[in-house]
Parts: C-alpha cells; structure tokens; sequence
C-alpha cells in the first residue's frame, strides 16, 4: 500500500476539490459527460467544470428535485450527468425523486452530496447531514463512495463516469490531510488495509480513515496491534476483504461521520451478524442531530476523535481478555 507516513506533516486539501478537478478532467476526455447544479456551483466546486464547458453546464436553481429528475432525463438520452448540491438537499430533499427517476429506471446519474457530516462545522444541524449513507445504501441499484482525501475523490469521480449504475458520491466541506497519493489504487467496491494488525480491526470511511490511522499508531504504543481499513465503497461492500481481516483479528470498530445506524456501522454489524459475529464497537452519530460549533468541538461531542477510537480498542481488549 503507498500510503504517506501518517507521523509527518501532511499537506491538506478539500475532499470536494479533487471532484471539481476529477470532473473537469473527463469533460476533457468524455463530450458526454455533463453537470447539474442547484446554486452551489462555487462551493461544491463543479465550477472547474462550469466555467471550462459552458455548454454542458445547467444551472437549475434552488430546486433540488427537478435537479435529479432532469439529470435522469439527460441519462436516458445517453448522457453521464454529475449533479451536485450539499447533503442535506440532495439527497436529504429529493430522495424520492432520486428513488423513482432515478433508481427505479437504473439511470446512470452520479450525485453528488456536498458539505456531508459533522464537519460543515457552525453552519447547524440543518446542515450537518448525517444520515444520507443510509439513506442511499437503502436504495436498490445505488452505489455509495465516501472519499478520504481529494486524491481519492479525484479517482473515484472518475471511476463513477464509467460505471453505469446510479452513484453518490459525499464529499466533507473542511480541509483534511492527503493521506493517498495519485499511485495509491482506487477501485468501486473495493476496501483497502491500510496498516495490518492482529488484535482488532478498524474499518473507517471517508474523513474518518485519517483519525482511525492515528489512533492506531497511539495504539501500537500501548501494546494494542490494530488493522486498519479503509472502505471508501459503502456499497456494494467489500466482504472478502473485511471478512478475512476480522476473521484474523476477532473484534471491530467501525469509523464514520454520520449516523451508525444503516450507516458504515450498520453495514458491517449486518455483514458480521450474517456470516462471522464478533464484538463490535461502532465510532459515529448516535441517534442524535448535529449542532454548531467547530469541527473539532464536534468530534469532541459526539466522539469521533482519536481517543474515542483508542478507548473502543482498549474495551474490546479487555472484554476478550487480551489484556
């Protein structure tokens, strides 16, 4: 794995910004490809592609269901539409629309959710979307890609170009660290281990991968030998591999920023319950609304730091007396 030494200095980027980058690219590459935007062109960065492709740009306003239903229309005509707004409208305010004319018909819409999580920081519970994993991973035909950094969300626009299923991709709004390198792979479907261990093992998502990483390396310190996973496809999952880590390892702990329940957490205690239970603690939202305050006052909260993640290891090693 090329993964960066996650000790040094990293530099940081908005997830969001390799999208913009990644769909400018294959306006370059691909006249079929073509994007939607409900007035946040600027902020979920599909200007690249705006302002390079003018005629393959379609601003629809404040108006987030004709948003996908017109994209849908654009698929059926042969096209590959991106169609992007924050989280919390689509797929918080059009999700039926994304259900029946979208889904429902198997078109090839990429969506594209923006400024996801607790991280939109002060901007409120309004905007704090927390729960569109679940609500996508419901939805039959929908692949559901949360990205770690910008080169992941780089690759991963890409790939959903060329895969001819519906797709959602959640970007966060606040800059992270680049932990993946334009060699480290990318592929829909796939969960990636990112640091091997043997006493428990730790699948995260999205932004969540870099903390799971550090708390790892804290743990290793204290005797504690963890496997870390990153899952950027929430769905379809990555079973094989999954599955033949925590059969090594015994236990998990599951990493999100969003709802646990039908989320990452909810996907790996159905995977787990069904083939191979072991204890489980899963690290996200739980049954609670975002509030204001800043990121990291939020991941403080609502425990999504290092420390939360370290005392889950510490609990799940004394609960099967590896201490």
């Amino acid at each position: 794995m090329h993964l960066q030494d996650i000790t040094k200095e990293l530099s940081l980027d908005t997830i969001r910004k390799g999208f913009g980058e990644g769909l400018k690219q294959l306006g370059e590459t691909n006249n079929k490809v073509v994007a939607l935007c409900a007035d946040l062109t600027g902020s979920t960065n599909m200007n690249f592609f705006a302002d390079a492709f003018p005629d393959r740009f379609f601003e629809v306003g404040v108006a987030e269901q004709n948003l996908v239903t017109v994209g849908s229309g654009l698929a059926s005509m042969g096209f590959v539409p991106f169609v992007s707004s924050y989280a919390a409208f689509s797929p918080g305010r059009n999700w039926e629309q994304i259900r029946t004319t979208i889904c429902l018909n198997n078109q090839p819409v990429k969506i594209i959710g923006s400024h996801a999580g607790l991280s939109v920081g002060p901007d409120g519970a309004t905007h704090q979307m927390l729960e569109d994993i679940a609500l996508m991973r419901a939805l039959p035909n929908m692949v559901v890609v949360v990205p770690c950094d910008k080169n992941e969300a780089h690759k991963a626009t890409v790939a959903l170009a060329g895969d001819k299923r519906p797709g959602y991709l959640r970007l966060a709004r606040e800059e992270v660290p680049n932990i993946t390198t334009d060699k480290t792979p990318f592929e829909i479907g796939k969960a990636y281990v990112y640091d091997e261990g043997q006493d428990i093992t730790i699948i995260a998502t999205g932004t969540m991968t870099y903390i799971a990483l550090k708390a790892a390396a804290n743990l290793y310190k204290d005797g504690v030998d963890v496997e870390v996973i990153h899952c950027p496809t929430i769905k379809p999952l990555d079973s094989e591999t999954i599955l033949k880590s925590v059969k090594k390892t015994g236990a998990v702990i599951t990493c999100e920023e969003a709802q646990i329940s039908g989320g990452l957490g909810g996907a790996i205690a159905e995977l787990l319950g069904e083939n191979h239970p072991v204890p489980l603690r899963r690290i996200g939202v739980k049954d609670s609304f975002g509030e204001s305050g800043t990121p990291e006052e939020l991941f403080e909260h609502f425990g999504l730091t290092t420390k939360h993640i370290e005392m889950a290891a510490h609990d799940l090693m004394k609960l099967l007396g590896r201490t």
